[in-house]
């Protein structure tokens, strides 16, 4: 139960900052992937070779993500020091609210591929 009540604090404070800007950075995690074809936003992706990231699925508000508002926002990633940010080219349907999945070169320029997951804090900019 407190996963769940914690999860829908998370979305909350996420969905605040999406539409008034106000929320701090979330803490989470980041997984990578490195699939091609059409992203979310409708555009082709390669995220074997580009620099994006998949938001989860829970903040998308439209019923066609071509048209919903994050498609035009970039994720600000933090893990050890390092930072990259990186355009929502995609959706994560099996991501909880406070994770995200970078592209396998997004992913890269953090930490090491074979840690799969890391932590990391981030923020819609």
């Amino acid at each position: 139960m407190k996963s769940k009540v914690f999860g829908a604090i998370a979305s909350a404070a996420v969905l605040s900052f999406v539409f008034s800007g106000t929320a701090s950075a979330v803490s989470g995690t980041a997984s990578y992937y490195n699939d091609a074809g059409y992203g979310a936003c409708g555009t082709r992706i390669n995220a074997a070779t580009e620099l994006l990231v998949a938001a989860p699925a829970a903040l998308w508000t439209t019923p066609n993500p071509n048209n919903d508002p994050l498609c035009r926002k970039s994720i600000r990633v933090t893990h050890n020091g390092r930072t990259i940010t990186v355009p929502i080219k995609d959706k994560c349907p099996s991501c909880a609210s406070n994770k995200i999945d970078l592209s396998q070169p997004a992913f890269s320029r953090l930490a090491d591929t074979s840690l799969g997951i890391i932590s990391v804090t981030w923020e819609f900019v």
